[in-house]
């Protein structure tokens, strides 16, 4: 059964973003990332989209997925997370 989960990450630099992206690209299901005002939501695989947010504040991540998925996103982006 799947479950829609959100968590607030930092990406501070181009590196976090680069870094960011290519982590959670591995994982097989969509993520997106939205905007602090939540006006904007993007795929958070696309390095284009994610430069199109405002990075000065932290982003939420959005994502559909089982437990083991999820646990597994939450364990990779760790180092970003708020």
């Amino acid at each position: 059964m799947s479950n829609y989960r959100n968590v607030k990450v930092n990406l501070n630099s181009i590196d976090d973003v680069k870094n960011f992206v290519n982590t959670v690209s591995k994982i097989d299901c969509d993520i997106d990332a939205m905007s602090a005002e939540k006006r904007y939501i993007v795929d958070a695989k696309s390095i284009m989209g994610m430069f199109s947010l405002d990075l000065s504040k932290p982003v939420e991540i959005g994502f559909f997925a089982d437990e083991e998925t999820q646990s597994r996103i939450l364990k990779v982006i760790e180092p970003w997370r708020c």
